[in-house]
């Protein structure tokens, strides 16, 4: 289960007058499962309804927004009278009903002591829209796939998260420790973090059904491209996603619109880009060309990454074979370390909850994976495959605005060399403890800005 998450809708059920809530995520990521546990452990009585599934709940917002009448309504066709406080009303695939998502707002002005929860797969999209919602009127929560973490918690391997968010000192872990957590960082990059494929693992532990779910998932999305996306866009979207494994293979990962299609430009394809983003199956890393504040006005939107929203997935769309899970660095190292880039950009927006930024000098001699903020500082962060540390672009980087330290994440163990700080890449979701052991020297009895503690 996602613990961060569970602890959010807490929050939200314990608060006072409340906004109805909007979980947002792509599809399979588990939100219906999150929701559904939430309400039948924390509320008496749970209401599920499916827009998606029951065609029929749309006559019961069409008719008007009243929201007394609409949880009368909802009531009769339950047989089950719907309780203040007491009950949790779920409205599932809520984008296939705009009236539905308009009435939250009517929810939350007349009637917020009814508990309500909403969940969408495109709510990316749907809400991208020109007038699309009343801003304001609900809290938004996001889901992704499980982080590392949380997929060592469903392996049954909660110790080795709760021994890294507990560190004392920048030392290097018990040898048999860090081998073990790399070994389980392997399976995780076949697996990945969809709930079903590691919920599968995770009991009969077959890879070959672990892919065959993964690529059930890939063909339900390009499902949701035919069926959701502007007839005009959708060859463009399936162009996209087609070459992503292309673009991440090459050495310099920066999106080449020609790797899509020989003719293709950046203005015919943005609103195609923009569509996979807002459904939660993409992340974008833009370039910056200074480590400055604030990063996202420096930004080059005309020069970015593209990476995918999970690695499991990846794996199965570029069709990495189940025999590269063997003993050894190969899926480390598999096209040009593209899983690597790939985890790391997962692990910082799901656990972390960053956006995206690459440092890209003005000359273009030099070039670092992702900048990092804490506490209003900026860090820069410098993936690599194996336990080759040496990096000139670092360094670059280092001369020009002198950060107060150097982060780079590797195979290697945790340790401080001068200003370089080595970050294992199975401890990247730890990096604001590392920051604060680092800076402060030792942890002060407590786990800081960690939405995993």
């Amino acid at each position: 289960m996602k613990r961060a998450i569970y602890q959010k809708l807490l929050d939200w059920k314990s608060s006072g007058r409340r906004k109805p809530l909007l979980l947002k995520g792509a599809r399979q990521t588990g939100k219906t499962y999150i929701l559904k546990e939430f309400g039948k452990n924390e509320y008496e009585n749970m209401f599920y309804f499916n827009f998606e599934e029951e065609a029929g709940l749309e006559d019961f917002f069409r008719r008007g927004l009243d929201p007394r009448r609409i949880i009368q309504q909802l009531s009769t066709y339950r047989k089950k009278k719907i309780m203040p406080v007491r009950d949790l009303i779920i409205f599932d695939e809520i984008q296939f009903s705009n009236n539905a998502l308009n009435s939250l707002k009517y929810f939350r002005e007349e009637a917020a002591d009814y508990h309500i929860a909403a969940a969408g797969s495109l709510l990316g999209v749907k809400l991208s829209g020109p007038k699309s919602f009343p801003v304001g009127q609900v809290n938004f929560l996001e889901m992704y796939p499980l982080t590392f973490f949380e997929f060592l918690d469903a392996l049954g391997e909660s110790r080795y998260p709760e021994m890294l968010t507990a560190l004392q000192e920048l030392e290097p872990l018990p040898k048999v420790f860090h081998e073990e957590l790399i070994d389980l960082l392997r399976k995780y990059y076949f697996v990945g973090g969809m709930p079903e494929a590691v919920q599968y693992y995770a009991g009969p532990g077959d890879l070959m059904e672990v892919r065959a779910i993964q690529d059930e998932i890939l063909n339900s999305y390009v499902l949701d491209f035919a069926k959701h996306a502007p007839n005009t866009d959708i060859p463009k979207i399936i162009h996209i996603w087609d070459s992503l494994p292309m673009q991440l293979a090459r050495e310099n990962k920066k999106f080449i619109f020609s790797a899509v299609q020989k003719s293709a430009r950046a203005r015919d394809y943005e609103s195609a880009l923009q569509w996979l983003e807002d459904s939660g199956l993409i992340l974008r890393a833009f370039a910056v060309p200074v480590g400055r504040h604030p990063l996202k006005g420096y930004m080059n939107r005309g020069s970015f990454k593209v990476y995918l929203l999970d690695i499991g997935l990846l794996g199965a769309l570029a069709g990495i074979p189940v025999e590269i899970m063997a003993p050894g660095d190969g899926l480390f190292s598999a096209y040009r370390g593209a899983f690597v880039e790939n985890f790391a950009a997962q692990q910082l927006v799901s656990a972390l909850r960053v956006s995206l930024y690459y440092w890209r000098s003005e000359g273009k001699m030099a070039e670092l994976d992702f900048l990092y903020t804490a506490a209003g500082t900026i860090y820069p962060l410098e993936v690599k495959a194996g336990i080759n540390p040496r990096s000139k672009s670092l360094q670059s980087y280092d001369r020009q605005f002198q950060p107060p330290l150097l982060l780079r994440t590797t195979l290697l163990n945790l340790k401080r060399d001068g200003k370089t700080c080595n970050i294992p890449l199975y401890a990247i979701s730890c990096l604001p403890l590392i920051l604060e052991l680092a800076t402060a020297g030792r942890l002060r009895g407590r786990c800081v800005g960690m939405l995993e503690c």
